[in-house]
């Protein structure tokens, strides 16, 4: 089994934790019991979920209230899972924006690759050493079947989790033989409040039902893909034909595509 087993000192990290895929993931280790520690902006959500956890997993769990576009966030955070005994870490955190890349807030485009690339770089960095060191230990990126594919509309998200899938990727080549896994998890559409958070709420009532899995689902896939020490798992019909399409399709006809696709969407 690549995925460690639950020790009283050793703690599995899930960024993003206080909705959707983060909230699922944590419940996942939860029931395989791993004590957690679990990392996000918005506190009082995480309360919420490690006072049930606590209650129905009999499982520590510590909250960590984080903003992973702050440096000195990332900074104080990073250095704290240096020196402890962290067996797993769930890169989950982030998000999108949609639109034209000239007509949106640079500063939140900057936040977005903060928390999308900067924020897994680093925490990973910070505890991936330890992992080796102790011959034990796996680490989940969560990136998207958007970064196998330049989306107009929606640069800045595309070449983020293009530069994810490829780092979760070549980790796990790298990490061969040490005892220590890295998996991506690159699902398409997953139903959470990734596309309110990304302002663009009509995208949930637009796009058709079969491209949808569920936060469970996809978290789901993940720690199973974890415990068998995948290289990556892709969730539901459509986001492994999007990997396929993504990968394959000529940019010249893949991009006028997704042009209109993206643009009917949002």
């Amino acid at each position: 089994m690549s995925l460690p087993r639950p020790h009283p000192a050793a703690r599995a990290v899930v960024t993003g934790a206080s909705s959707g895929i983060g909230a699922a993931l944590a419940e996942g280790l939860a029931a395989r019991g791993h004590a957690l520690i679990l990392v996000a902006r918005r506190v009082d959500r995480m309360e919420e979920l490690a006072g049930r956890l606590r209650r129905d997993r009999a499982v520590e769990v510590e909250v960590r209230g984080c903003d992973l576009a702050d440096v000195r966030d990332r900074r104080a955070l990073c250095g704290e899972l240096a020196d402890r005994t962290i067996s797993v870490l769930c890169n989950n955190a982030g998000f999108a924006t949609f639109g034209g890349f000239s007509a949106l807030d640079a500063a939140r485009e900057r936040e977005e690759v903060e928390v999308n690339v900067v924020a897994v770089h680093e925490l990973t960095a910070a505890v991936l050493p330890g992992m080796v060191a102790r011959g034990s230990g796996a680490v989940l990126v969560t990136g998207s079947t958007a970064g196998h594919q330049p989306m107009p509309g929606a640069a800045t998200y595309s070449a983020s989790k293009a530069f994810v899938n490829t780092f979760a990727e070549a980790l796990h080549a790298e990490l061969r033989g040490t005892g220590v896994t890295c998996t991506l998890l690159a699902p398409g559409p997953v139903r959470t409040g990734f596309t309110a958070v990304a302002d663009v709420p009509e995208f949930e009532r637009r796009a058709p039902g079969f491209v949808w899995v569920s936060a469970e689902q996809a978290a789901g896939q993940a720690l199973t893909a974890m415990e068998r020490g995948r290289r990556r798992a892709v969730p539901g019909a459509f986001a492994v034909a999007g990997t396929v399409g993504g990968r394959y399709t000529p940019r010249a006809v893949l991009l006028p595509v997704l042009t209109k696709v993206i643009g009917a969407l949002t």
